[in-house]
């Protein structure tokens, strides 16, 4: 994406991969059977479907079984919690800096939402503190989808287990997949999430892992697909193109890290010391490397991001499903960071098509763009 377009905004949606695109092309032509009939085409379209889920499993660090297909991210995480409350009753924690899919599911469930810390990591004491008996499923993000923070989810859950041992550990993993080695993730939590359009794959297509069975109520009923727990033929081919972007983005996962921490720390670096009043907002090490995530003082990022846009950078004040919205990041007001700096929040997250020419020309339009946005509020 180097040229004429500086694409920036992998966190809101990455390019699917040709080789995601090449996967799940004969099931939108000649494989198109539904995966749930008995005949030929339809035994060709579940073994794709469970060759998929067996890739998926591997990358994961889960058994197959355990894995059930969803339409997204967002359905996973509604189920997680909304499905677990439903089926065990009580209520729900969170943080406040949890994606809205998360944070909305909570609150409607009547659930407690605690505070995170200046990097937008979850507050192991207040957590500890919101677990009781009465909660039924708790859910800290693996990585925040805003910032970049990495939260150690293995001692969140075991923070919520000392405090209620019935207690279900959901973790939002839509960010970490490409940046953290799920297999070490898993083994800590109940519910897992994902989301294919995050890591190369397709959009409208995820995964919930139910790695203790049970644990929630299903949310979509009907034909019982997905041993009864998501109900809906499946899409075949989005599901067979995300296990070939998934086990990709595993193969890859090392050397992307250590190419894009250098691109990242060269674009904050660039825009820091080309800029007064620019600051990173979470410190490098506690942040996956594909987040560039600066606050800018004293400047409405919503004339920024014209400017930009204008200039061929595509990035984003915070997460895509809150675009458009006039008050700062429920993010960043949870982790305490001023207004004057949170107007001017600027996410900038990178990915496996970055490249320097596009570090290098992203600097170049954003320091123009805030000298010319402060040449005119002068």
């Amino acid at each position: 994406m180097s040229g004429e377009l500086t694409y920036l905004d992998h966190a809101a949606s990455t390019p699917m991969r040709r080789e995601a695109i090449e996967a799940m092309l004969p099931f939108l032509d000649q494989q198109f059977a539904n995966p749930n009939g008995s005949h030929r085409f339809a035994r060709q379209a579940r073994a794709a479907l469970d060759d998929a889920r067996d890739v998926i499993a591997d990358v994961v660090g889960c058994r197959p079984g355990e894995i059930i297909f969803t339409g997204g991210g967002t359905e996973a995480d509604n189920t997680a919690i909304v499905g677990t409350v439903a089926r065990h009753g009580g209520t729900a924690v969170c943080s406040a800096a949890e994606h809205h899919a998360v944070l909305h599911a909570v609150e409607h469930v009547a659930g407690r939402v605690v505070g995170v810390d200046e990097c937008g990591a979850i507050d192991l004491e207040q957590f500890g503190a919101a677990v009781d008996s009465s909660v039924s499923v708790v859910s800290v993000m693996a990585v925040n989808n805003e910032v970049g923070s990495i939260t150690d989810v293995a001692a969140a859950a075991d923070v919520a287990r000392r405090r209620h041992p019935g207690v279900r550990v959901h973790t939002d993993a839509v960010q970490a997949a490409s940046w953290l080695d799920l297999r070490e993730i898993t083994p800590h939590v109940d519910l897992l999430s994902l989301s294919a359009h995050k890591f190369g794959g397709p959009k409208g297509v995820g995964v919930l892992v139910e790695r203790s069975p049970g644990c929630f109520a299903p949310l979509l009923i009907g034909g019982g697909q997905e041993r009864e727990r998501r109900s809906g033929t499946q899409n075949v081919s989005g599901v067979v193109a995300m296990a070939e972007a998934l086990r990709l983005a595993d193969v890859e996962r090392d050397a992307e890290r250590a190419r894009l921490t250098v691109l990242r720390d060269l674009l904050v670096d660039g825009l820091v010391e080309a800029l007064p009043d620019v600051r990173e907002t979470v410190d490098r090490s506690r942040k996956v490397a594909g987040s560039a995530h600066v606050c800018i003082a004293d400047l409405e990022n919503e004339a920024l991001l014209y400017l930009l846009d204008e200039g061929g950078v595509c990035a984003s004040a915070a997460s895509a499903c809150a675009a458009g919205a006039m008050e700062p990041s429920h993010v960043l007001a949870a982790m305490g960071v001023e207004r004057r700096w949170s107007t001017g929040a600027l996410r900038l997250t990178l990915g496996r098509t970055t490249t320097v020419a596009d570090v290098d020309r992203a600097v170049a339009v954003m320091v123009a763009a805030v000298e010319r946005i402060r040449g005119f509020s002068r």
